[in-house]
């Protein structure tokens, strides 16, 4: 449960960019609960490593079937705040409840909108049962044949439902029987048409609110996120206060300070290992006449620490670099397929953080063999939150060789689907006169066969999971977090490889000369770590990516 210093204030988050600099991630994860795209267009997203699925409902029910902004809305709310939900990954770069809350602002629009879709069905379709039923068979039919690859389907599909039409008008001139019945046949004919142009237009009103907000937030977040359900009115609102800790809890998550460790994965939430770079030399005593003062390996990382932290200083007034998050982390190793991750707990643990005393003496004791280890970490969040840099250091003493690792990680952009625009629905016809000619033609924002399916949808919307048996449902993959999931390598944008690959020289050096300083001061003779420095940092600049958690062996 969260802590009352991570509760949550109602109302979307909006990160700033002075100081978290996490915008653009952020509000490209967050459009995609807004989109009205095929669902199966974010399987494009997928990475070598995580994967997205769409798992397929009932053949004959196709018309249940989501979209993507209904798809991931849903899917993302039930990880992220269900009930009993496992643990997730840091978001690094974004701000996950900014995502979440749009989300549930998404749904929210939506229900609204099948709230009324609800009262067209039952005022023009459930009291007029056989007349919709007909006209449900026909469309179902018409969108059955029109996904054949033959491109005769989609004339034979109007021609399908032009000809159901005929017969039905045909039908209502030619009553075969009178009375109460004939007019009751005519009526369950005709209320189902008038009913469809009635949602057409509640549709269209929805569907023009959510591309705004989709626009919007692509163009830096004008609107924000409305969820009053998040607000607990009265002491005895138990869904709200749910919601709310839920929020509280994801928050709380976010900042915690253990990660996990996935094999050729890497490190889930910062990208894989590009680069390791190692110092390795016996502890030798400087005065052979005396002993070396004792120390141990958390001396080295604090002194570390405390170098970092001037890094973003410089002789020059050139930029360099932003002011990096510095911070200790506890690493976990999981099985490179695991499905799930848990979190360490018990009394060293607060509010998802590792307390400072556990953390140095897993520093200090826990360097050979099973359980966690540590890692001094700095981190970058630069491109609006669309690249992270970070580099981790750890010191371990194994019999009298001290060894200071440094290894690289950059995790990229989020893919390129998160960030498009959503386009004007239009096609290209010829021209009436000058048939030799084209021209383009605007078309509404939901076709008769869409209005079809969010009216027949709506009525179901009360219970999620039966829509998730008939049309399907969007699968996340696990362990999840929202942006390690769909990010991809930095190593295409020339700009961002740069950025990566000239932070390693700096860092690696900082640590060298805080290590040295360390073992001078506590009587080591530290030439050999002098000469192995100066040869890795020579190294260290003709430095390229490669895939350092896959070993040739």
């Amino acid at each position: 449960m969260a802590d009352d210093a991570f509760d949550f204030r109602p109302g979307a988050q909006v990160p700033l960019s002075g100081s978290a600099g996490q915008t653009a991630a952020t509000f490209a994860l967050a459009s995609a609960a807004y989109r009205d795209s095929p669902v199966e267009a974010i399987l494009d997203a997928n990475s070598e490593w995580h994967q997205s699925k769409v798992s397929p409902g009932q053949k004959w029910a196709s018309i249940f079937k989501p979209n993507l902004g209904e798809a991931f809305a849903r899917a993302v709310q039930l990880r992220m705040l269900g009930g009993g939900r496992g643990a997730l990954i840091q978001s690094f770069g974004t701000e996950p409840q900014v995502v979440v809350e749009h989300c549930l602002a998404a749904n929210r629009i939506r229900k609204e909108r099948d709230s009324w879709l609800t009262a067209v069905m039952v005022l023009t379709g459930l009291i007029f049962l056989p007349g919709l039923l007909l006209w449900l068979l026909v469309f179902q039919i018409r969108r059955s044949v029109a996904k054949a690859e033959d491109k005769r389907a989609g004339v034979l599909a109007t021609t399908i439902l032009i000809g159901v039409g005929g017969l039905a008008v045909l039908f209502l001139l030619k009553m075969p029987f009178s009375g109460f019945w004939a007019w009751y046949a005519r009526a369950a004919i005709v209320a189902p048409v008038l009913g469809w142009v009635w949602a057409k237009q509640i549709c269209e009103r929805t569907a023009r609110d959510l591309r705004e907000r989709w626009s919007s937030l692509l163009a830096g977040g004008g609107i924000g996120a409305k969820i009053p359900e998040a607000v607990p009115g009265s002491p005895g609102e138990t869904a709200a206060e749910r919601l709310r800790q839920g929020l509280a809890r994801l928050s709380a998550e976010q900042q915690s300070n253990s990660v996990f460790y996935a094999g050729p994965k890497g490190i889930l939430g910062m990208g894989t290992r590009w680069g390791t770079w190692q110092l390795a030399e016996d502890l030798v005593s400087a005065d052979s006449s005396k002993e070396i003062h004792p120390f141990r390996s958390w001396d080295v990382i604090r002194s570390i620490h405390d170098q970092l932290r001037m890094l973003e200083r410089g002789p020059l007034n050139t930029g360099g670099f932003p002011a990096p998050s510095i911070k200790h982390w506890v690493v976990t190793p999981i099985n490179e397929n695991a499905g799930s991750v848990s979190r360490p707990g018990g009394t060293d643990v607060d509010a998802y953080q590792v307390k400072t005393h556990k953390i140095q003496e897993i520093c200090n004791k826990q360097q050979f063999g099973s359980g966690d280890r540590h890692y001094l970490g700095v981190q970058w969040t630069l491109w609006d939150g669309q690249l992270i840099i970070t580099m981790l250091i750890t010191v371990t003493v194994l019999h009298e060789t001290l060894r200071i690792e440094v290894t690289g990680h950059a995790l990229g952009p989020v893919h390129s689907l998160f960030t498009s625009g959503p386009a004007a629905k239009t096609k290209t016809v010829p021209k009436t006169v000058r048939f030799w000619e084209t021209k383009t033609q605007k078309l509404p924002l939901v076709d008769a066969d869409e209005v079809v399916r969010l009216a027949v949808r709506a009525p179901f919307t009360w219970y999620p999971p039966i829509l998730d048996h008939l049309g399907g449902k969007l699968t996340l993959p696990e362990p999840f977090g929202l942006r390690h999931a769909w990010a991809a390598k930095p190593w295409r944008h020339r700009f961002m490889a740069d950025d990566a690959l000239r932070a390693a020289t700096p860092v690696l050096r900082v640590v060298h000369a805080a290590a040295i300083r360390v073992l001078n001061d506590n009587g080591v003779d530290t030439t050999k770590f002098a000469g192995r420095s100066s040869a890795l940092s020579g190294a260290v600049q003709e430095v390229s990516p490669r895939k350092a958690d896959l070993y040739d062996a």
